[in-house]
């Protein structure tokens, strides 16, 4: 089977090339892209094999209106170069924590870890969550909740530790 990173791995290579379909097979499990159709496709193998960890399943946002609270308008930080952008692995919709009712996973000046969770972005009904992947304080959240993000958009600035 394929990990999920490597499904994404390969996604953003597809993306990123002229080729409008792709399909690889590995171990009795197929992923077939195509781009302009929006199909992905990702088939089993006919042998079931025991997973070697169970997958975690992110409860989806409730699409029922949502009462935003007042957002504090924070000065555009004017130099980047120093800050690591934590960008959008694909196009989707982004969510800054897990339902309406719950607090964001991160706004700016909080910590940040490797492995902390600092978003949502959906794709076709799947939840991904975003990792920051480096040590830091986040500086600016370039995106507001519920936005239609793109392959490659940063979403937060993060001054690396």
């Amino acid at each position: 089977m394929f990990k999920v990173q490597e499904i994404r791995e390969i996604i953003k290579l597809v993306d990123a090339s002229s080729i409008d379909e792709f399909v690889y097979e590995a171990d009795g499990a197929k992923v077939k892209l195509k781009k302009n159709s929006g199909v992905t496709e990702v088939v089993a193998p006919k042998q079931v094999v025991a997973a070697p960890a169970p997958v975690a399943v992110v409860a989806a946002p409730v699409a029922a209106p949502k009462v935003e609270a007042p957002v504090e308008v924070v000065a555009p930080v004017a130099d980047t170069t120093d800050l690591h952008k934590i960008t959008s692995p694909m196009v989707g919709t982004f969510y800054q924590s897990p339902n309406p009712e719950s607090p964001a996973f991160v706004k700016v000046g909080d910590k940040v870890g490797d492995e902390s969770i600092v978003c949502i972005v959906e794709a076709m009904k799947l939840f991904n969550e975003i990792e920051a992947e480096i040590k830091g304080e986040i500086v600016e959240v370039l995106v507001k909740d519920g936005q239609l993000v793109e392959y490659g958009q940063p979403l937060f600035l993060v001054k690396a530790e």
